[in-house]
């Protein structure tokens, strides 16, 4: 690793050579009660250039000349602004705390910023959504979820009806990074994809990145989800919680060890199971044959966190979840049994040390395993012959272990750099198979071969400030990712900038290089957690994406609104498909041993273009965002589609989103979501026409027996209709004391729109007696469906 630090002491001895006679304001913003450590928050000297924007553990560091007198501006969406004044003659360390701001009246700006304007920032293609804001919008089922929400922003699609699958500027739902507090997750859905791992009561912050990605980020190629937990209060005991028509969920958190510690504990559980055995005992009352599915989700998340004093704070957190699904079934003569279940499980181990008043450093010790098993067994009552049996087992798993150091140093007002390493231990296991059966191999018990692989990156980054109108985030990632017998070394640019056109109104550009070590296989394109995880290997190289973009940003601050445009193109190499009639999983017991994934593959290009627009309004009685995405997706492989063009899946000409929340009193908040998009690109049949084969019967005068052929054309040429639906909830607060009481009532497809799921071709027989006809039928998932859930905080 001393390579990154040489290039470091290199790029900044000019610039600390030059800081002599500054002096350095530092310190710690908080929220006032709780005294959880703020991210983002603005920090600036009034009437001045000088200025900077908190880490993400709630440290800041300005440099200004010594002997200026002021006051130092905090503000943060969502809370009261504070002001400090000073004399700086001598360094400074401020820390101090924010208090929420509850209040509905419109946010009025006279010539002070609030917060840190979207024309300012270096950063372009990227997205933060209040936890504050998730809470108010309509949900499924009553369910609030930060992925749905983030599927609203421009350039972010959904997958089907109901899924949580992201599918950000053509990329597939393995290209996301997923982060919650520095562990990676490898699959974040329950129920099938229609609900999200993350419980927003134990969220802090959510950040989307699009495009032009920080070089501390790698190994994916289309967005970066950075999801961080609260810390726990530390002023007395919270909790929140709430009951829901599926589920209901619990959060606690509080003050340890004379305050110098605190906690963080919430869990969350369906009780689908509960509800449906009554219902499905009644429908099989009388029946000889009993069924019984049963099906529940629950996670738990978990956080402690010690402050050792000014320069030390210790973390820990996790995340447990799992998904059981099960099917059984009792005849008079025999049994069987079925069930899937899958989880995540993480654990991140954090060290904040402040070297000084300019150098911070964050060290990480990171768990993550994702876990996905079938079984299946048919049980015969009274055998003949002895021992029929049959017996399946399928599991599949990633594990890694991580450990990683990023440093943020703050020089002068002009240079804000990070930099730092990482490196991953990752262990894959494809698949793992196991059926034994009368009418099989005795020794057949198949499993897959264990695969470890180790990935590592280093990275430098500065935000510079050259001129008073320019502001460039320049960067620079080298990753490595060794297989058994092969190292894949890939450099990785990364810039981006915004120049200042007049106030509040900017032009910005980026430019990044990912790169993707580890894939996502599927045959359903629904993010099932049936999906294959696999590693690059000496036969499959690392997908690889180029991306460009270029926009405009204004603030008008009077509204509290921020608008911006920004046009794309990314190319994406080596992405991985199935081959036609492919997949991970053989049941056949002659050659299950045989099973190789790499065979079953093929790898070609992909392509994505578009613009897109995003009104948004973050403050005041009336808040939510207008977002509008323009966009093409192509790919290309060599064994797919007679090696033609095609329109993938989820490809969306045309993507709309609006949504609004509406403060109509303390003690009323309406809110909407209403989105549209284009129908996704299928393939589905165009002709059945019969084949007859060189079978013949034994009887000489026998004719041969037709078989049915299916001709499906060209692939994902089909486009089906429209998608568009409306979300409306009421909530009714109701506030004693120290104790919230919160009823809400909510639609989800409150004009209740039948949006396709899937296509059919099916027979139907003509009125005129004349034969068949084939018919193309649409099946939609979901109607109207009404939610009414009960929330409280104390």
């Amino acid at each position: 690793m001393p390579l990154i630090y040489l290039i470091l002491l290199f790029l900044l001895f000019p610039i600390t050579a030059k800081a002599q006679e500054r002096i350095t304001v530092s310190g710690f913003v908080r929220e006032k009660g709780s005294e959880e450590l703020l991210p983002g928050v603005n920090v600036y000297l009034e009437h001045s250039t000088y200025g900077t924007v908190a880490n993400s553990y709630g440290f800041y560091s300005i440099t200004i000349p010594k002997g200026t007198q002021g006051s130092m501006i905090y503000s943060f969406v969502g809370y009261k602004r504070q002001t400090r004044p000073i004399v700086a003659n001598t360094d400074l360390q401020i820390d101090l705390t924010l208090e929420p701001d509850n209040q509905l009246e419109e946010v009025t700006v006279s010539g002070n910023r609030q917060q840190q304007k979207v024309s300012e920032a270096a950063q372009m293609s990227q997205i933060d959504i209040p936890i504050s804001q998730v809470k108010k919008l309509p949900a499924f089922f009553g369910e609030k979820d930060v992925i749905k929400v983030l599927q609203l922003m421009p350039g972010v699609q959904k997958g089907t009806e109901g899924q949580t699958g992201l599918y950000v500027r053509g990329g597939g739902p393995d290209q996301n990074l997923i982060i919650l507090d520095d562990a990676v997750v490898y699959n974040a859905n329950h129920l099938f994809g229609f609900f999200s791992i993350f419980n927003s009561d134990a969220l802090k912050s959510v950040e989307l990145t699009k495009g032009g990605f920080p070089a501390r980020y790698g190994g994916r190629l289309s967005s970066v989800v950075e999801l961080n937990m609260k810390e726990g209060s530390k002023d007395k005991l919270h909790g929140e919680g709430g009951i829901g028509l599926i589920s209901s969920r619990l959060t606690l958190e509080g003050p340890l060890a004379n305050k110098k510690a605190s906690f963080l504990l919430s869990g969350r559980r369906t009780y689908i199971d509960f509800l449906a055995q009554p219902l499905i005992a009644q429908q099989q009352k009388g029946e000889n044959s009993k069924i019984r599915p049963g099906y529940y989700f629950y996670d738990l998340n978990a956080k402690v966190n010690y402050d050792f004093g000014a320069k030390n704070k210790l973390y820990l957190s996790g995340y447990f979840g799992q998904d059981k699904f099960s099917v059984k079934e009792t005849a008079p003569d025999e049994q069987r049994s079925s069930g899937l279940d899958w989880g995540n499980a993480t654990a991140t181990l954090r060290w904040n040390h402040l070297i000084n008043q300019k150098l911070f450093l964050n060290t990480s010790l990171i768990y993550s395993h994702f876990n996905f098993g079938v079984s299946a067994s048919e049980n015969i009552l009274n055998p003949s012959p002895p021992n029929d049996e049959f017996k399946l087992g399928y599991n599949s798993l990633i594990r890694d272990f991580s450990l990683k150091s990023d440093f943020d140093y703050f020089p002068n007002t002009r240079h804000s750099i990070k930099f730092g390493w990482q490196v991953t231990a990752h262990r894959f296991v494809p698949s793992a198979l196991a059926i034994h059966g009368t009418n099989l191999p005795d020794d057949l018990n198949f499993k897959a071969k264990t695969i470890n692989n180790f990935e590592s990156g280093v990275y430098v980054e500065d935000t510079w400030q050259p001129t008073q109108a320019l502001k460039m985030n320049l960067g620079f990632r080298l990753s490595t990712f060794q297989t058994e017998n092969k190292t894949y070394l890939r450099p990785e640019p990364r810039f981006s900038a915004a120049y200042r056109l007049a106030d509040d109104f900017s032009l910005k550009g980026s430019f990044a290089l990912m790169n993707q070590y580890v894939h996502l296989l599927s045959n359903t394109g629904l993010g099932l957690p049936t999906d294959l995880w696999v590693p690059t290997t000496d036969r499959v190289a690392p997908q690889q994406s180029s991306q460009v973009a270029l926009g405009l940003a204004k603030d008008l601050e009077k509204p509290g609104l921020a608008i911006t445009l920004e046009g794309y193109y990314k190319n994406m190499d080596r992405i991985l498909s199935y081959k036609e009639g492919s997949s991970f999983l053989s049941i056949d017991g002659q050659n299950a041993n045989e099973i190789n994934w790499e065979d079953n593959i093929t790898a070609g290009q992909g392509w994505s273009y578009g613009a897109e627009l995003l009104l948004q309004k973050k403050t005041g009685r009336l808040s939510g965002w207008i977002g509008y995405t323009l966009s093409w997706t192509q790919w290309k492989f060599p064994e797919l589609n007679f090696g033609k063009t095609y329109f993938p899946r989820y490809d969306r000409r045309h993507d709309i989103s609006v949504v609004g929340i509406y403060e109509l009193s303390k003690r009323i908040t309406l809110s909407a979501t209403w989105v549209y998009g284009t129908g996704n690109a299928l393939s589905i049949p165009v002709s059945t026409y019969y084949t007859f084969g060189d079978r013949f019967d034994l009887n000489p005068d026998s004719k041969p027996s037709p078989n049915e052929t299916t001709e499906y054309g060209s692939k994902n040429s089909f486009r089906a209709e429209p998608y568009h639906r409306l979300d409306v909830a009421v909530q009714f607060h109701k506030v004693k004391k120290r104790h919230e009481r919160t009823w809400e009532i909510g639609l989800y497809n409150a004009y209740n729109r039948r949006n396709p799921f899937f296509y059919d071709i099916r027979k139907k027989d003509n009125a005129n007696g004349t034969g068949e006809s084939a018919v193309l039928s649409r099946y939609s998932l979901f109607p109207i469906i009404p939610s009414i859930s009960y929330n409280f905080k104390f």
